[in-house]
């Protein structure tokens, strides 16, 4: 994962000015939230999220798919 510089905040300052955070967002798509200079917590829009969640479905729903397809045989024998 590429981070940029410029969506980096400490956590200082997120506790301080949270609106910042919530700009980058808005403007980058992520925040990151460093915790004694290291990236710790990321912040990202609900819909970002919602789009995260999905393609890990997919991801999910692919690999059985495969895993029942090259086992077929063996499942069948189960049954």
């Amino acid at each position: 994962m590429d981070i940029s510089v410029e969506n980096l905040v400490s956590i200082s300052e997120a506790n301080q000015n949270f609106s910042r955070v919530a700009r980058l967002v808005d403007e980058k798509g992520t925040a990151i939230i460093l915790k004694n200079n290291k990236p710790r917590y990321m912040v990202l829009s609900f819909q970002e999220y919602g789009e995260i969640q999905a393609a890990r479905r997919k991801l999910f729903s692919d690999i059985t798919d495969d895993v029942i397809a090259e086992n077929m045989e063996a499942l069948q024998g189960l049954a």
